[in-house]
């Protein structure tokens, strides 16, 4: 690739990462792995207001990470590509092994 296109997709990645950094929109990601869920489904999960909800979804939708698609008057979300769910489990699996690590440190220091 060119730098040209290279500079584009870091631009793109840092402003997806961005969209991630809120925890209430990883808990959404993580409640969709296995599979699409309604918005009153995942308003009990999350345990948060619906409008919550609802605002956290549009912003995934918007930049792409979810999809929607109406069955009456539910509505309905799902991961738009795989890939997504991948990319934030290998972060968290990163980020269990550190605390793991940091503890055996500590276990082993005393």
């Amino acid at each position: 690739m060119n730098e040209k296109i290279d500079k584009k997709i870091f631009e793109l990645q840092a402003d997806v990462c961005k969209t991630l950094t809120n925890p209430k929109r990883l808990e959404i990601i993580h409640a969709l792995k296995n599979g699409e869920k309604s918005v009153t489904e995942l308003v009990n999960i999350l345990g948060i207001p619906k409008a919550n909800v609802s605002q956290h979804l549009g912003v995934l939708r918007n930049k792409g990470i979810l999809k929607a698609r109406r069955e009456g008057v539910n509505i309905y979300y799902r991961i738009s590509n795989p890939k997504v769910i991948d990319a934030c489990t290998l972060m968290r699996e990163v980020l269990l092994e550190q605390i793991r690590e940091r503890n055996a440190i500590l276990t082993n220091s005393d």
